[in-house]
């Protein structure tokens, strides 16, 4: 009887190994991970890359503004509706804390009524640019995992640039480039993600796809993170383990994926117009209600 027990035990490691020779104990720099599946033959095990879990790394975040008195509210002011520069009683003041605008509201829960949102001075300096530099920093490598999304409050910006840092704000490399008008703005034809393949998956755009003035329903900004997976793992990123295999053999397709800090460039709020209307500079500003960042 333990004879019998023991060549059946025997057996199965023997099958045991000659699967795991094809799905090695670490696939390149990640683990191996199964999971049970169901197909036509039955249930059969699913080998992948063990992945940490994606979360919400905002809930990590450390922000720094620059400059740092850019956000509004010290000393007091009034600010117009971007809609109509007639309506200018809208206040802020830092030292009211229902009419302050602090950069942590960026990421605060959202759903609040009113909506909460950190807000920049006014363009009461032009035609001296109003230039934000909003840096993400995080102090540890994060592989992200899905769309960076940034809600904006006011309008979205006339021209941004999304960058971002592997070594920690050391060095800088642009991720993204916004703008109503690429050419004007970045001498770059405009193009989207939809018109990048693999083989250009790493190429910097510019879009005007998100820079499209203040109306209500345009708030939102995306760095396409699942479209650019979507050239490896399929259109409903069902092949991720192609993904995986890219990422692994590919360094810069990794690092490209790979942050340690992100950098928010405001270069030109939204007008709505072609020229700015000098006579109501304090409907001109920034203001975000919401910054995504989802990794692991």
């Amino acid at each position: 009887m333990y004879l019998s027990r023991f060549l059946s035990l025997h057996a199965l490691w023997v099958t045991v190994s000659s699967v795991m020779q094809h799905y090695p104990s670490v696939w390149g720099h990640y683990d191996v991970c199964k999971t049970q599946i169901y197909t036509e033959e039955g249930k059969v095990w699913d080998y992948m890359a063990c992945q940490p879990e994606a979360r919400d790394m905002i809930k990590y975040v450390k922000v720094t503004l620059d400059p740092p008195d850019i956000t509004c509210g010290d000393p007091p002011e009034t600010f117009c509706a971007m809609g109509n520069p007639y309506m200018c009683n809208n206040e802020c003041d830092a030292s009211t804390q229902e009419l302050a605008h602090p950069p942590e509201l960026m990421f605060d829960l959202e759903g609040r009524h009113p909506s909460t949102f950190w807000q920049s001075t006014t363009w009461k300096d032009y035609p001296k640019p109003l230039h934000v530099n909003i840096t993400l920093s995080w102090n540890k490598t994060i592989e992200l995992t899905d769309n960076i999304v940034i809600t904006f409050e006011s309008g979205r910006p006339d021209q941004m640039i999304l960058e971002k840092s592997l070594d920690y704000g050391r060095t800088w490399q642009p991720y993204q480039y916004y703008a109503t008008d690429c050419l004007d703005a970045f001498h770059m034809d405009p193009k989207s993600v939809r018109d990048l393949s693999q083989h250009t998956v790493l190429e910097i755009i510019c879009t005007e796809e998100y820079s499209t003035g203040y109306m209500t329903n345009s708030k939102i900004i995306h760095f396409e993170i699942k479209d650019r997976f979507a050239f490896f793992a399929g259109p409903r990123l069902h092949n991720m383990a192609s993904l995986y295999g890219q990422l692994d053999t590919t360094k810069k397709l990794r690092d490209f994926f790979t942050i340690t800090d992100l950098r928010i460039r405001l270069l030109r709020p939204a007008t709505g117009e072609i020229y700015v209307d000098e006579q109501h500079l304090t409907r001109y500003f920034y203001a975000i209600s919401d910054i995504r960042v989802y990794g692991r």
